[in-house]
């Protein structure tokens, strides 16, 4: 059976049904985190601070590099849709939670929204770790049913002509989002590129923009 699917933003029909519920060593890492809190022995501001740099900053840069070589390199984007496995390990990063991926771009007529409705299979060798929202049932269900309306929630209004295509991740396959490259980022080199390139606009659920002037 193949795992390597995606629906339609008019598609409606998904039937997954999952328990939410903390798994064992979810539950296990809950019930320690606590005690060593409640022991003094750690600071969860602190935590929250050092998952937050890994999920937004550390993680985020892997997939921007990619990103921005897709944009400046014509050879690595043909080869990233060919094979992104191996286009992407031949920058450094795989491992884990990233050993099969595939890469979708947008286009001025179609829009990719990466999700996982399993669990939540996400590509830990680009992205980092996953945001919270990512694994909420929420977002889980309602990025097949609705994607337009979760679009416009993370602030993303895209014209009623432009098609939404949701992929849904599983443990065999990870997707990455490779967004339009903006207009007015001619004759930035491959690290300015990346500086443009957030991890939402990598799932989907933002696109990649200009910076203001004067920001």
């Amino acid at each position: 059976m193949s795992h390597d699917h995606s629906h339609d933003d008019d598609d409606h029909h998904h039937h997954h049904h999952h328990d939410n519920h903390y798994s064992d060593m979810q539950a296990r890492v809950k019930a320690l985190e606590t005690l060593l809190t409640e022991k003094g022995l750690i600071d969860p501001v602190a935590i929250d601070r050092i998952v937050e740099t890994y999920e937004t900053k550390v993680g985020p840069r892997n997939g921007a590099h990619v990103v921005a070589k897709a944009w400046s390199d014509p050879d690595f984007t043909d080869w990233l849709r060919r094979d992104a496995t191996a286009a992407i390990a031949s920058l450094g990063f795989t491992g884990r939670q990233g050993e099969h991926m595939r890469a979708v771009f947008n286009t001025p007529e179609t829009h990719n929204l990466i999700v996982c409705t399993l669990c939540s299979c996400y590509p830990w060798a680009v992205l980092g770790l996953p945001p919270v929202w990512y694994k909420a049932p929420a977002y889980r269900s309602r990025a097949v049913i609705d994607p337009r309306g979760v679009l416009a929630e993370f602030g993303l209004t895209l014209p009623q002509e432009t098609k939404i295509r949701v992929w849904d991740s599983t443990a065999e396959l990870r997707y990455l989002v490779i967004p339009e490259r903006p207009a007015g980022s001619e004759g930035m080199d491959e690290a300015a590129l990346a500086d443009l390139v957030s991890r939402d606009a990598m799932i989907g659920t933002a696109v990649v923009r200009m910076p203001e002037a004067g920001l």
